[in-house]
C-alpha cells in the first residue's frame, strides 16, 4: 500500500510537469516598465499562460545588449514550460527580433507585437539628435529611424509565428504629424508590418494605451491560442 501511495505521487507530480502550462514572456516598450502590462499579465494568467513580466532598463543600452541580457534571463524563467510565448510592445518587438537573429528557442512558440517599429520610426528621424529626446530613450532610441541602417531594418523577415496589433488612434497631434496615416502617434500602421508575418490587425487605440485595451488583449489570448487573430468583417 505504501509503495502504491509513492507512485501515485510520483506520477502526480510528474503528470503536472509535464502538462505544465505554456509560458508568456512579456516585453514593455522603450521607457516603460513591467506595470505598463500589468493587466494583460493578469488575463493571460487567468487563461492559464506562466507569466514571466519583468523592467529591463530600456533607455540605458543598445539594443543588442537589451536583448542578449533580458531575453536571455526571461528565458530561464520559463522553465519547463512546454512552450515560450512572446508578447511585446514597441521596442520590445524590435528586441525579440534582435535576439532571434543570433538565437534559437528550441520550444519558441507564438509572438504577438503591439504596436513594433518594424520598419522604424520617423519621429526618431526627426528627433534623434535632440537633447531631450536623447535623454528619455537613451541609446535604443536613436536606433529606431527609418534609414537602411536602423537596427529594425538590418534583421529581416520573420522566421515565426508572428500576429502583429497596430493602432489607429493618436493622442498626440505634434508627433503624428511627423508620421504618414494612419498612425497611433508614435508608429505608422505600415510601419508595423514585417515581410513573413502571419496576421495583421489594426485597432482604434493609441501607442501608450494599446497594452491595456480589452479588444487587443482578447486578439492577444486568441492569436495565442490559434495562431491568427479574431476577424470581424
Amino acid at each position: 500500500m505504501k509503495i502504491f501511495l509513492l507512485v501515485s505521487m510520483f506520477l502526480s507530480l510528474f503528470g503536472s510537469y509535464s502538462d505544465a502550462s505554456d509560458c508568456v514572456i512579456l516585453i514593455h516598450g522603450l521607457s516603460r516598465t513591467e506595470n505598463s502590462f500589468s493587466k494583460m499579465e493578469r488575463a493571460l494568467s487567468d487563461s492559464g499562460y506562466v507569466v514571466i513580466n519583468n523592467s529591463y532598463p530600456s533607455s540605458k543600452h543598445k539594443i543588442e545588449t537589451l536583448a542578449e541580457d533580458f531575453i536571455s534571463n526571461s528565458i530561464l524563467e520559463c522553465s519547463p514550460s512546454e512552450k515560450i510565448h512572446f508578447v511585446t510592445h514597441s521596442l520590445g518587438g524590435i528586441l525579440v527580433r534582435q535576439y532571434l537573429s543570433s538565437n534559437s528557442v528550441d520550444n519558441l512558440g507564438r509572438i504577438v507585437m503591439l504596436a513594433p517599429p518594424n520598419k522604424g520610426s520617423e519621429i526618431t528621424d526627426n528627433l534623434k539628435d535632440n537633447f531631450l529626446y536623447k535623454m528619455i530613450n537613451g541609446p535604443a532610441g536613436g536606433q529606431l529611424g527609418t534609414d537602411s541602417t536602423s537596427v529594425p531594418n538590418k534583421l529581416g523577415p520573420a522566421g515565426f509565428e508572428l500576429g502583429v496589433i497596430a493602432g489607429t488612434k493618436s493622442i498626440n497631434p505634434i508627433l503624428s504629424s511627423m508620421l504618414p496615416n494612419p498612425n497611433d502617434g508614435k508608429v505608422s500602421v505600415e510601419s508595423t508590418k514585417l515581410e513573413g508575418m502571419t496576421d495583421h490587425i489594426e485597432i482604434s487605440v493609441s501607442h501608450t494605451f494599446i497594452l491595456r485595451d480589452d479588444d487587443v488583449i482578447d486578439q492577444v489570448t486568441h492569436f495565442l491560442k490559434n495562431g491568427e487573430f479574431r476577424h470581424i468583417d
